[in-house]
């Protein structure tokens, strides 16, 4: 049986940990609020903003909503994020996303001041985490790492696989393995073999958007193996991009879906928050 790797029970140990810092922040007088914006009323969006007022509620910081129409120009959007920029009183921004298509995406993200950028996605950001310096990091990478550690998976010298590209999971999570000392490859749709080169993880990490598409074939005997995916199914149940009945045998160490990743994400985004009060 794989060691199950909880994300419920770890993103709570660090939100209660996170509360307690709020509370000795706020005994200094310093307070802290983020500023959510959703342009449009997409359900999954919805869901996600909900989760994350809720959150800030838990942590003991202000959560500022800006639920914008889907006909808003980007013009206004964008003249929005700078005035947030310039509000003292706000420490971190985040534009959900995906944004409608009349918006473009990139710029969206230039605009957002990089000291208050907390989804770590500014250029600036990214740019930090590849030359080592202090800057936030995108939130779901950062998780992984927080579930592995507090898994006690040991991950310097070990052999990490990690299958997807994006820049908002699959490049930030091979630089924060190679920070932690793994030997790092990433994959992608034209990488040769793909089986072969999984089978080679110590640590399979899997963020490619493709229904359960690692089965234990992808998988060497103990491997640890953390699956980003999250999927809705026909049968309304969510499954990640792994195939977790067949690989749950095979590895030493797996995480769930739900209940795995995803709730790291909103956890280490607070976390972000909370550093983004005491810069």
């Amino acid at each position: 049986m794989a060691q199950l790797i909880d994300g419920k029970k770890i993103s709570q140990e660090i939100k209660d940990e996170l509360r307690d810092k709020v509370a000795s922040l706020q005994q200094q007088g310093i307070e802290g609020a983020l500023a959510v914006i959703q342009v449009g009323n997409d359900p999954a969006s919805s869901v996600y903003v909900r989760n994350k007022k809720r959150a800030c509620e838990y942590i003991g910081i202000r959560s500022e909503s800006y639920e914008l129409p889907e006909e808003t120009t980007e013009e206004e959007l964008l003249a929005l994020i700078e005035t947030l920029n310039e509000d003292p009183k706000v420490n971190g921004i985040l534009c959900q996303l995906p944004v409608p298509a009349h918006m473009d995406e990139n710029k969206i993200i230039r605009t957002i001041s990089p000291e208050k950028d907390v989804d770590g996605f500014h250029t600036q950001n990214v740019g930090a985490l590849v030359v080592g310096q202090q800057g936030f990091v995108s939130c779901t990478p950062a998780g992984v790492i927080q579930l592995l550690k507090r898994s006690g998976i040991e991950i310097a010298g070990k052999n990490c696989v990690v299958v997807g590209r994006s820049n908002i999971v699959g490049k930030p999570m091979a630089l924060l393995m190679l920070k932690e000392n793994a030997t790092v490859t990433i994959c992608h749709s034209r990488t040769a073999d793909l089986k072969a080169v999984c089978k080679q993880a110590d640590i399979l990490i899997v963020a490619v958007g493709k229904p359960k598409m690692i089965t234990a074939e992808y998988v060497k005997e103990g491997a640890t193996v953390i699956d980003v995916g999250i999927h809705r199914q026909e049968d309304g149940k969510l499954c990640g991009d792994v195939d977790f009945d067949q690989v749950e045998p095979v590895a030493g160490a797996i995480t769930p879906v739900p209940g795995g990743v995803g709730p790291m994400t909103i956890a280490m985004l607070m976390n972000n928050c909370v550093e983004a009060m005491t810069r």
